[in-house]
């Protein structure tokens, strides 16, 4: 599901999350977690995603999740690096955005969320 823009996303009934949403979990905690840390929270090496969705949209998120980023800060270097090249990211990543999104809007809480099943 997306909007007129082409912006996944994310559908949240009774607590519980679409499927798109629900894998955008499970590729977010194969992928993105070592560094972003559990729930999109961050961690010393990654910012909280979780804040950054407030302030980027999608087309920001694809192009520094597609492209990376180095920021310069007072500690030195941070470096998202690209997964431009990762299937397991790329062919996901709208559901990563919808994961992530839901928790930015804080629609769905820290761990595993429950799925609800579609109507067939």
């Amino acid at each position: 599901m997306v909007n007129d823009e082409g912006v996944p996303l994310y559908s949240v009934q009774d607590g519980k999350v679409d499927q798109g949403t629900y894998n955008g979990y499970r590729r977010y905690a194969s992928s993105c977690h070592v560094c972003h840390g559990p729930d999109g929270l961050g961690s010393s090496f990654a910012p909280a995603l979780t804040d950054s969705l407030k302030r980027m949209d999608y087309w920001q998120f694809t192009d520094v999740v597609t492209n990376g980023r180095t920021n310069l800060g007072a500690t030195g270097d941070r470096v998202m690096p690209t997964f431009g090249t990762d299937p397991n990211v790329m062919t996901n990543l709208a559901d990563i955005y919808r994961y992530l999104k839901a928790r930015s809007d804080e629609k769905i809480g820290r761990g595993r969320p429950v799925r609800f099943k579609s109507a067939s």
